[in-house]
């Protein structure tokens, strides 16, 4: 069996590219995407990038770089980035045998065997014009026997504009040339604490990385460095995981666009986001038998009093249906709520969770599932999938006042007819 071979395909700046696609009048000008209720900074085009505004930054500290620089905001538009990275990964997996959805913007893919066929280079090129042409979208990829050296790779695909940002580092040679040019900090999985206790030992570049002893940086700090030591020399510790991990826990929650002081309309916002969490609950396939709601007033007003309350509740038998969610969340929401107090955050958390047929019902409390819950449940999804249309409870409230903050938001692009784009 010949060595592993993986590439890693990161788009560039993806949000703020997302954004840029059906705005041509936006191909050179700054583009920044906001976090919830339009706060901070989460993404940046390589023109604001530019202007030395940091990953992060609260919109209101950049108010004077937004009007002097003409940079453009938008609010974060989940719905076109899924929609796009979807597009992206569909034609990895068509190139790859395997791959690996890292986040919504990276994916590693298996070349193992491919290099016998073609080369390395030309099929990297090959990939990324693809995905230029087909979803207009542009990526970086760099290709290694590591995934840790495949993100070195990508590195300097992104970095070094000469490489048409396609890295073929399959050469040992190669690597250590980049390794000594790279900062250990921006190896894979290599903290800022980690970091630092690094360079207090004279480790500095990946290079110095590389060649420490492994039995001492395992003694010093954890396997988990040994293996990245390993990587780092071309020895594939981690493979291509091509299902994710199932999660261990759901967790929905926003901060208010506006401070709520209703009890009704808190009630309202903790049954919408226990209605989105079973929804995610489903497409794990899995149970849940622990729910919990939480609430809290906002933290940076001192002049506001402050208020925090949590509660969790194990149901009889997990579930996966809405309503008995929707229940246990009123409940928890009940007895923790507290006139009085301005709220600007709620949320709820799944917990526990099993997979179908595979838990023990109580002897005591005994078995009660809803009638064709499941088909009901199938029902309603597909229903909300399908774009064309939405069912949802009463209990979330048919105008909400509660909503995120996002003045700026782009259209709905490519999932609604209504918000094409059109050419004149």
């Amino acid at each position: 069996m010949g060595h592993s071979v993986f590439a890693l395909v990161d788009c560039n700046n993806f949000y703020a590219s997302c954004e840029k696609l059906f705005r041509p009048d936006l191909r050179c000008k700054p583009v920044v995407v906001l976090s919830n209720n339009d706060g901070c900074v989460v993404a940046r085009s390589k023109e604001v990038k530019a202007l030395g505004i940091k990953m992060g930054v609260p919109i209101f500290q950049i108010r004077d770089e937004i009007e002097q620089h003409g940079i453009v905001c938008f609010s974060s538009n989940y719905a076109l980035y899924a929609d796009l990275s979807s597009r992206v990964m569909s034609i990895l997996e068509e190139e790859a045998p395997r791959v690996e959805i890292y986040s919504i913007d990276e994916a590693f893919m298996d070349l193992t065997g491919v290099a016998h066929t073609v080369d390395l280079l030309e099929f990297g090129r090959k990939v990324k014009a693809r995905v230029d042409q087909h979803v207009g979208i542009t990526v970086g990829i760099g290709i290694a026997p590591t995934k840790t050296l495949a993100k070195l790779a990508n590195h300097a695909a992104k970095k070094y504009p000469a490489t048409g940002q396609v890295v073929d580092l399959m050469s040992p040679a190669r690597q250590r040339r980049l390794m000594a040019l790279v900062d250990v900090g921006d190896v894979w999985g290599v903290g800022r604490r980690i970091t630092e206790k690094l360079k207090a030992r004279g480790i500095h570049t990946a290079l110095n990385l590389a060649d420490a002893d492994p039995k001492t940086i395992r003694r010093e700090f954890s396997v988990v460095l040994e293996r990245t030591v390993q990587e780092l020399n071309g020895i594939s510790c981690l493979e291509l995981e091509a299902l994710a991990p199932t999660k261990k826990q759901i967790v929905c929650s926003r901060s208010f666009g506006q401070r709520i002081t209703e009890r009704s309309e808190l009630r309202e916002a903790v049954a919408k986001y226990m209605s989105r969490a079973a929804e995610k609950l489903r497409g794990e396939k899995r149970l849940a038998r622990v729910v919990q709601v939480f609430v809290r007033t906002g933290v940076f007003n001192s002049s506001d009093p402050h208020y925090s309350g949590s509660l969790s509740v194990e149901l009889p038998n997990p579930t996966d249906d809405t309503r008995d969610l929707l229940e246990a969340a009123d409940v928890l929401f009940s007895r923790i709520y507290k006139a009085g107090y301005r709220y600007a955050k709620a949320g709820v958390m799944l917990t526990d969770f099993y997979e179908h047929g595979t838990y023990q019902h109580d002897l005591f409390r005994g078995s009660f599932e809803r009638k064709q819950s499941k088909e009901l449940m199938g029902v309603l999804d597909q229903i909300n999938h399908s774009g064309l249309g939405s069912v949802f409870f009463a209990s979330q409230g048919t105008s909400p006042q509660w909503a995120m903050k996002r003045e700026h938001l782009s259209p709905a692009y490519t999932t609604r007819w209504e918000e094409l784009p059109v050419v004149r």
